[in-house]
């Protein structure tokens, strides 16, 4: 049932019942390679069904069940799920099965007694075409996918690695989907193959991969399948002059004008969501970076200091050793809750991030609302950390005379915690007092539309 365009094969369209497949007429004989699939899959219900399979096998797939191919195959398939058969609730998803061509795909259980790695992933109904990057190098299959939220074509996040994993040789690359009682169409733009090599070896030429005379044959049944589709593109519009645009093309939610030049005002307040939820996500995702890092500087710097006060200690006998040990204590226990107030920052950052992520109308009011309180929550939390810090400080000093801590070796100059903090709860107030100032100007906006 695949569609082929001059831009992309819709594998399947949104009907029931329906399989699609497409597969590579020759082998692959990479040794270690990586693919980079861009895909889309609509569908005007809430959930859809079957799925979409990414397949490297021993043999060309024929038609079948496992999302529009045949079972028991010899290599990996690579299943974006769209339907919950377990009802788990953890669909969409991705899911990694290998096969040795004798075991039968388990569909009541969406393959979670053969997965051998899976994610969840909503990949249905998203602005962006989706994409997927697969590597499998040195026995290791690693899966990335670009969840199409944003135009950046290298934002991948990591979705599933399987280790000691043995394919064969040689095989064929192939596409597949089906639909059931419920239906998605099933589009796919592009479908990129690469050759791995480890450093030092010397690259294949292309020219040696593939004879001439399949070069010629392939390019002839090219031209042929392309003045077909020009026939009946012809034909189309004869049988249909009624019809404006270009034939084989489903409508799209963002209508366009005639000419295809001008925005709709719905297309316009559209464009502007994603823009703002985008800049959004983008922005908590390079904040939640930030600090991971911190995160990381802070337990080098625990152990630092752990290190050189236990050598210290070493050093005295008797009472000082004691002494020394009550301090390696107190540090140890201060850095730790340190830590622990950093950790819930950056759990909250990370709900933070799925709630933009995952919000259809982020200009609406309670959208803005929720996103405010969002951040008030986190500049709650950077007021206890504070409070923390300074109630363990106070407690740990001594009520006679003030403890002398031990010198330290010098550190490279960097900005201290408690700085740290005010600067990340000026930056909170100043992105919250930003957002609301976008919010009031967009809702002014859409008064004139």
């Amino acid at each position: 049932d695949a569609i082929p365009s001059a831009d992309q094969i819709r594998i399947t369209t949104s009907l029931k019942s329906q399989r699609g497949s497409v597969w590579t007429k020759n082998k692959s004989v990479f040794e270690h390679w990586e693919v980079e699939v861009t895909f889309r899959v609509t569908g005007r219900g809430r959930i859809g069904a079957d799925g979409l399979a990414i397949w490297f096998t021993e043999e060309q797939g024929l038609e079948g069940p496992v999302f529009g191919a045949a079972d028991q195959w010899n290599g990996v398939g690579i299943f974006f799920d769209s339907f919950d058969n377990d009802g788990k609730k953890n669909n969409p998803g991705v899911i990694v099965v290998g096969n040795n061509g004798k075991l039968l795909y388990d569909h009541q259980n969406d393959g979670s007694t053969q997965a051998l790695a899976s994610c969840q992933r909503d990949f249905r109904n998203k602005p962006y075409p989706v994409r997927v990057k697969i590597t499998y190098y040195q026995k290791t299959l690693t899966v990335l996918i670009n969840n199409g939220f944003t135009p950046d074509k290298e934002d991948y996040e990591f979705c599933a690695k399987v280790e000691d994993m043995v394919l064969p040789s040689q095989g064929y690359f192939g596409i597949s989907a089906a639909t059931g009682g419920l239906a998605d169409d099933h589009d796919v733009l592009s479908f990129l193959t690469f050759q791995l090599t480890e450093p030092g070896k010397a690259v294949p030429t292309p020219d040696a991969e593939i004879p001439q005379k399949d070069k010629e044959k392939y390019q002839e049944e090219f031209e042929h399948f392309q003045q077909e589709l020009d026939k009946k593109k012809e034909e189309f519009q004869k049988e249909h002059p009624d019809v404006q645009g270009q034939p084989g093309k489903t409508t799209c939610a963002f209508s366009l004008s005639a000419d295809g030049l001008f925005e709709t005002v719905s297309d316009r307040e559209l464009r502007q969501i994603f823009e703002g939820q985008n800049r959004i996500h983008l922005e908590i995702k390079q904040l939640n970076r930030q600090l991971d890092m911190i995160l990381d500087e802070q337990r080098r710097y625990v152990s630092a200091v752990t290190d050189e006060i236990a050598k210290r200690g070493a050093g005295f006998p008797g009472q000082q050793g004691q002494v020394s040990q009550q301090e390696i204590e107190k540090v140890v226990k201060t850095q730790e809750e340190v830590i622990r107030q950093v950790n819930e920052i950056r759990n909250s950052m990370a709900d933070t991030l799925r709630l933009v992520s995952g919000a259809q109308h982020p200009g609406s009011p309670a959208g803005v609302y929720e996103t405010t309180q969002h951040f008030n929550d986190i500049k709650e939390h950077l007021h206890v950390v504070k409070r923390d810090i300074e109630h363990l400080v106070q407690r740990n000093m001594p009520s006679g005379e003030k403890l002398k801590c031990p010198e330290l070796p010098p550190f490279p100059s960097c900005l201290s915690t408690m700085h740290f903090f005010i600067f990340l709860a000026v930056q909170t107030v100043l992105l919250i007092g930003y957002i609301m100032y976008r919010s009031q100007q967009e809702a002014a906006a859409k008064k004139f539309f």
